[in-house]
């Protein structure tokens, strides 16, 4: 399994990297879903999906990704040009003296991630960018403080625009949510180290994540699938749990902590009773 230390040596500074989209190609695919949010300043055609809703984009926008949430970006012109930055929560607040930014307008689920930008809005947020981009090859000693200052600027420029209206509800809401949580079922994966346990453990957990009822989660997912909301998390944690038994050498103790297991013995009973066998007995065959 590979350790999250591995994704952060591919980062320009630890937490954070900012580049043209051109250089897009292969860079972004590498870093773990879980750990950073996005900003993006296009010009060009495109289509975003992003939770239950679907976004038709054309001219410059900015659009901010949340790793906790899924969406997925559909370039429909030839030419797209602009900027991205990737940075963690850690490194934009790393005393953790500020509110989770899952909590910003900018990046919760009931917000509105893409704004519509003027092209004088443009060339100052182009201006930013490029500073973020110079900054971060530069030997300034204080050089992350100061992108930290230009992330927080786009932010604050960003919460004065309106949001973008040009967006439709998916056809066929079920299918649409169960699309969405299936992809947050997987964005929750691998476990990489028994210090970052799973955190979305139930139906509930998920409901909140995506704000929607727990009782419309569940009907939808029903609905579409034929199996319920349970089916699929305790079949995606026991897929974890043998990967962990197989390719690590962590002890009970630490793989029940790390799939959200309060105690071992919890741990222990869930795996035979979907396994058949006990962890320590699955690991020996």
């Amino acid at each position: 399994m590979r350790a999250l230390s591995e994704y952060n040596t591919n980062l320009k500074l630890k937490g954070f990297n900012a580049f043209q989209i051109e250089d897009d190609e292969n860079e972004v695919r590498i870093y773990s879903r879980k750990d950073f949010y996005k900003i993006c300043l296009t010009t060009g055609k495109s289509k975003i999906h992003y939770a239950e809703r679907s976004f038709e984009a054309e001219g410059t926008i900015l659009f901010f990704g949340n790793p906790h949430i899924p969406y997925s970006w559909e370039t429909l012109s030839s030419t797209y040009i602009g900027y991205t930055c990737l940075f963690s929560e850690d490194f934009l607040d790393p005393n953790n003296r500020s509110d989770s930014l899952q909590k910003s307008p900018l990046f919760q689920l009931g917000g509105t991630p893409i704004l519509d930008i003027t092209p004088e809005q443009r060339e100052f947020l182009n201006s930013i960018f490029k500073k973020m981009i110079e900054e971060q090859a530069s030997d300034y000693a204080h050089k992350d403080d100061l992108i930290r200052n230009y992330i927080n600027l786009i932010l604050h420029e960003a919460l004065k625009l309106q949001p973008s209206e040009n967006y439709d509800q998916s056809k066929n809401a079920a299918v649409r949510l169960t699309s969405v949580f299936m992809e947050l079922l997987e964005r929750q994966f691998p476990i990489e180290s028994p210090d970052r346990p799973l955190q979305l453990r139930s139906a509930k957990d998920y409901a909140q994540n995506l704000a929607v009822h727990v009782n419309h989660l569940n009907r939808s997912i029903k609905d579409v699938t034929g199996k319920p909301t349970t089916y699929h998390i305790s079949d995606r944690i026991i897929g974890e749990a043998k990967a962990i038994l197989q390719h690590t050498n962590w002890n009970i103790s630490e793989v029940a902590f790390a799939l959200g297991f309060e105690y071992p013995t919890y741990f222990n009973n869930f795996f035979k009773k979907h396994t058949g066998a006990s962890p320590s007995a699955f690991r020996k065959v």
